[in-house]
């Protein structure tokens, strides 16, 4: 619980998670196409509101650049006012699963659909930032952006793509700094290193604009909810709850194994998301989610209860009352490094390698899931590797061993079945079945069966009619 003895910890860790916070809420809320302060207020939102609820202690909500996309894609097909009734109706969405405890479920999902979904993010990020490093409007589809990556080179604006590579570079190498430095999140400076460097050369670089927050807010009218007639809209909608929801919870988890406070409850932490959303909405902004940068950086700082995030959204609001303006002369090439550097940390080659070592099917779905996922768009390419997770474990888990044995009289050949039979073993059943010696007396033993379906009961039950008069199988059918 917050109390005295912690407020030291806290009000310290506080002031670096701001810190952090505050060029990725812009530079997220940039790269989804939204005014940049709806990226504070949702940082806002996800430190003073979403901070006070019980479901995690420590880690720390807000805009998340593995949303981007699929707002970015929300925006160019409802347009910025229906966004907020979208995420409002996530937020409710959420509310309805964290009420009905299904947040535990969220850890039944492969990890390497997780992986593949984060994998195929980062692909569509790095590709889009790409192309705001340089200062080029970029083409609307994924894979026509990859496409231009080639002829980049001879629209770029090259003083925008080096502040942008020297904002990469500083976050690369401040990593290796002593950690007395590392105090300093490695973001903050190289976005502050990028804007002094144009500021004092001068470089006609383009620059986040800036409205105001209470300009920005915009709360959706009756009339926006319309949009939510359209199963496009409904997809998305489904698409950000999921999406958040998973991203959360396995946030909460890696967070949890990173410190020795109370343990995460994931149905109040759904719930807590959910008010956090459905409020974001109301105000027109990007939703949010648990980040795992943020989380982490609050725990390395020392926090030790939820008023270090609490106090953080204080932060996060002082500086846009008191210093709204102060963004405008920030280059957006700098917040496009911070975001193709988190963009490739979201590509775990890593975990590629080691499932093509040891779990090569758990490999082709992460694959497969990031290609679908650059292909298409969030949604289904996540649905691909969900369909993909499914038919492997079904063809994993339906084995059928088929042993022969000649019984004590020796003309009857006895033939046991041990498994789960099911329709995706069904050919390798009915040819080792055609295989028997023609005309032999055959007794069928399916008491090894753990589950016999529909389509092999049919097949059997045909098969024993074409060796008739062959004894009926005996066993279970």
């Amino acid at each position: 619980m917050p109390g005295a003895d912690t407020f030291r910890e806290d009000f310290g860790a506080s002031v670096v998670v701001a810190l952090v916070a505050l060029p990725l809420c812009v530079g997220v809320a940039v790269a989804s196409g939204v005014p940049a302060e709806l990226g504070i207020v949702t940082g806002i939102v996800g430190g003073l509101l979403t901070g006070c609820f019980r479901g995690s202690s420590l880690q720390v909500s807000g805009p998340a650049a593995g949303l981007t996309v699929l707002v970015y894609e929300a925006v160019r097909t409802y347009g910025l006012a229906a966004l907020g009734v979208l995420v409002a109706a996530a937020g409710v969405a959420q509310l309805g699963m964290g009420m009905l405890r299904l947040g535990r479920w969220f850890r039944a999902i492969s990890v390497a659909v997780v992986h593949g979904m984060l994998a195929g993010i980062g692909l569509v990020l790095i590709a889009g930032q790409l192309y705001a490093l340089g200062g080029v409007e970029a083409p609307a589809r994924t894979l026509g952006k990859l496409a231009g990556v080639a002829a980049l080179g001879a629209r770029a604006d090259w003083g925008a793509v080096a502040l942008g590579v020297g904002t990469i570079a500083v976050l690369v190498v401040w990593r290796r700094m002593p950690a007395r430095l590392r105090l300093m999140p490695g973001a903050l400076v190289g976005v502050a290193a990028a804007t002094a460097v144009a500021a004092l050369l001068r470089l006609p670089v383009e620059r986040v604009r800036v409205t105001g927050v209470l300009g920005a807010v915009s709360p959706p009218r009756w009339e926006d909810l319309g949009a939510l007639a359209s199963v496009g809209a409904f997809g998305t909608v489904v698409a950000i709850a999921l999406i958040a929801s998973a991203e959360t919870l396995f946030s909460a988890a890696a967070v949890d194994r990173m410190h020795d406070g109370p343990r995460t409850d994931y149905d109040r932490e759904l719930v807590a998301q959910g008010v956090g959303n459905l409020v974001c909405g109301l105000l027109g902004a990007l939703p949010m989610t648990a980040v795992i940068v943020r989380s982490a950086a609050n725990v390395e700082a020392g926090a030790r209860t939820r008023a270090a995030r609490v106090m953080h959204g204080g932060w996060l609001l002082l500086f846009a009352v008191a210093f709204p303006r102060a963004l405008e002369v920030v280059p957006l090439a700098a917040l496009a490094g911070v975001l193709l550097h988190a963009g490739w940390k979201l590509l775990p080659v890593r975990a590629v390698t080691a499932l093509w070592r040891t779990h090569r099917g758990e490999a082709v779905v992460l694959v497969a899931t990031a290609g679908a996922i650059v292909a298409t768009n969030l949604f289904e390419g996540v649905l691909v590797g969900l369909g993909l997770a499914v038919a492997k474990a079904a063809w994993e888990t339906s084995q059928v061993h088929i042993e022969e044995v000649w019984e004590a009289e020796g003309d009857v050949l006895c033939v046991r079945m041990v498994g789960t039979a099911s329709f995706l073993r069904l050919p390798k059943m009915l040819d080792s079945l055609d295989g028997l010696p023609p005309g032999q007396s055959v007794r069928l033993d399916l008491t090894g069966l753990r589950h016999l379906d529909h389509a092999c009961l049919t097949a059997l039950d045909g098969w024993e009619k074409q060796r008739s008069p062959v004894p009926r199988p005996r066993g279970v059918m």
